[in-house]
């Protein structure tokens, strides 16, 4: 009996102090000093990192000196995969659990992105690479990815026109497809059951309306007359009539915008609504708000023409005479403008 107790408290003591090792261990390890940072280091996450990836990146930088460590406790906390995307700012952080907090659970910074109203998406890619990084190969090829854009549950052979332009916060490190996935859900908002049904009303699909509200971006600088821009492409539309919109023409030629010239408008392209009636096959830009909702609900009026007056209005017209004389008065200011500069 003796012998078995001795065992026992043998045993138990064994078990005790292998406790208090691995309780020990994993606290050196959790409080496991690093380089004493006394400088600000930026340290950036990138979507779809590994752990491996993200200590070598923190060995580089000067954050910890021991990658092994790091990363034992990392896995041992269960956080291994839960370091989130971003640039974190690191200061005075001195042992892992500090470290690995700050990661887990700090706020990453974020970068103001601007997509303007108008912008097709060429523009878009092209500002996004500069601001952000990404790659302007891969925003084209995600923008008309078929598989991609049926998975949105998007019915068009590209996502031109759905990537809504708005102020947007988004975090270092955050991929291509990410971006465009966000642009497309606010793209989405304007559809309430209000503006869904009108369109229905007007014989319309979402597509159709989006269309339109590009060419109304294309054509229109002030708010105020998107409505009764609209309201010409409506009625041209109704009485079958060519919309001859130059907006579609300064979207297919390769080194636009520029003034177009009469051999444009004899381009074979279906997005050519000199040559061909109706709506071309989709969104020509990014339209706002103000020319989806323009586009749903146009001025009433009887207009069939409009042009440029050159100070960013135009002059309205309900036949092709009234046309013929506003045309005139515009290229009566354009010579004047010319002589102008001819003089400085």
């Amino acid at each position: 009996m003796k012998v078995e107790r001795s065992t026992k408290l043998i045993i138990t003591n064994l078990i005790f102090t292998g406790l208090i090792l691995i309780t020990t261990l994993l606290l050196t390890v959790y409080y496991w000093p690093q380089n004493n940072m006394s400088k600000n280091v930026k340290v950036a996450i990138n979507q779809g990192e590994s752990l491996d990836i993200i200590s070598k990146n923190l060995l580089n930088k000067g954050v910890i000196t021991n990658k092994r460590i790091f990363q034992l406790i990392t896995k041992i906390k269960g956080l291994d995969t839960s370091i989130p995307i971003g640039t974190f700012n690191l200061k005075s952080v001195n042992v892992n659990k500090d470290i690995i907090n700050h990661l887990v659970f700090g706020i990453p910074e974020r970068r103001r992105i601007t997509i303007l109203e108008g912008w097709n998406s060429r523009q878009l890619a092209k500002h996004l690479s500069n601001e952000m990084g990404l790659d302007y190969d891969n925003i084209i090829k995600t923008v008309n990815d078929k598989n991609f854009i049926k998975s949105l549950k998007i019915q068009s052979e590209s996502l031109e026109g759905y990537l809504y332009p708005d102020t947007y916060f988004f975090y270092d490190g955050v991929d291509e497809v990410s971006v465009i996935k966000r642009l497309v859900r606010e793209s989405q908002v304007f559809w309430n059951d209000s503006n869904i049904a009108m369109a229905n009303s007007m014989n319309f699909s979402q597509h159709e309306i989006l269309t339109l509200a590009s060419i109304i971006e294309g054509e229109a600088i002030y708010d105020s007359e998107r409505p009764i821009i609209s309201a010409v492409y409506h009625n041209r539309l109704k009485r079958g009539m060519k919309l001859q919109a130059d907006p579609t023409i300064q979207y297919v030629i390769e080194d636009g915008p520029r003034r177009l010239l009469n051999k444009d408008l004899r381009i074979k392209s279906p997005y050519n609504t000199y040559l061909y009636k109706g709506l071309p096959p989709g969104p020509i830009n990014s339209p706002g708000f103000m020319s989806l909702h323009a586009a749903l609900y146009p001025q009433e009026n009887e207009y069939l023409y409009f042009v440029a007056k050159g100070d960013g209005y135009h002059t309205f017209s309900k036949n092709e005479k009234e046309h013929e004389r506003a045309k005139r008065a515009f290229q009566r200011v354009r010579k004047k403008v010319k002589r102008k500069k001819a003089t400085l």
